[in-house]
């Protein structure tokens, strides 16, 4: 297969300086020094896994022969969704906060698997399934608020209601312009359901320092007083550069049961 983009494969990320490879690989840890001090950074470093699980973690995002990544199918009603036989993880968040590129990303080192992403937000309409080999299956969903389809709180409730393989939602956030009234709605349907989810701040390469900031804050404020199966731990990503990718990898691998003891590094 034709090669990944730079800084898709972690062996590229450990030919950087330091500084630059934590920037990528832990780009929550990067903003610690610029915070006021006293704050509280525990929730910065609650899933800091080392090298070996970052690195067995990538294993099952690159396809070969025997380990197949693939697209399986897409679904408007539960009843065309494919079987719940595997661990399932997905993905939602508003439309043009940058679900598809995410999912591009992390699939970055399996090239057939085709992500389609547009420049139109509100482009995914349906629910996509793609199959990680025996291992797990990610799902990319609709996004709500601008050009939703119809039908979304009828699809995305009765899924995250029914699908009882599901091991967590990422709920996508925009990092530039952190959370917005539909994203709140979006909090309080995963609340109201039980469902576990996890924060994943998008685009944080379009963000000023300040603005990421202020963001990462109010979101970790938030989580703190408002949610109560929110993930403690925020992720940072950016699918242009590549930062954050591999630890949300290594976070997929770990909720969907495929990396059971992760060290610290």
């Amino acid at each position: 297969g034709r090669a990944g983009p730079p800084l898709a494969a972690l062996s590229q990320v450990l030919r950087l300086e330091r500084s630059r490879r934590t920037a990528i690989v832990y780009p929550l840890q990067k903003l610690e020094r610029y915070l006021a001090p006293g704050t509280d950074t525990a929730r910065f470093r609650l899933f800091q896994p080392g090298l070996g699980a970052l690195q067995r973690a990538e294993a099952l995002f690159r396809s070969d022969r025997g380990h197949p990544i693939d697209y399986v199918s897409s679904a408007v009603r539960m009843d065309h969704a494919p079987p719940p036989a595997l661990p399932e993880v997905c993905f939602i968040g508003r439309s043009n906060v940058g679900k598809s590129s995410l999912i591009r990303a992390l699939f970055s080192l399996a090239p057939q698997v085709e992500v389609r992403v547009s420049k139109t937000p509100g482009h995914t309409k349906k629910m996509n399934f793609f199959k990680v080999g025996k291992y797990f299956t990610l799902v990319d969903m609709p996004g709500y608020g601008y050009r939703a389809p119809q039908d979304f709180v009828e699809m995305v409730e009765a899924y995250l209601q029914e699908r009882r393989n599901l091991k967590r939602t990422f709920l996508l956030v925009d990092g530039v312009v952190g959370l917005q009234k539909t994203d709140h709605i979006a909090v309080e349907m995963l609340e109201e359901f039980g469902i576990p989810y996890v924060m994943v701040l998008t685009k944080i390469d379009r963000a000023s320092r300040g603005v990421l900031l202020k963001n990462v804050l109010q979101i970790q404020e938030f989580v703190k007083e408002s949610a109560q199966g929110c993930f403690p731990q925020m992720f940072l990503v950016s699918s242009v550069e590549f930062s954050g990718v591999h630890l949300l990898r290594c976070f997929v691998a770990h909720v969907t049961g495929n990396l059971p003891t992760v060290e610290a590094s």
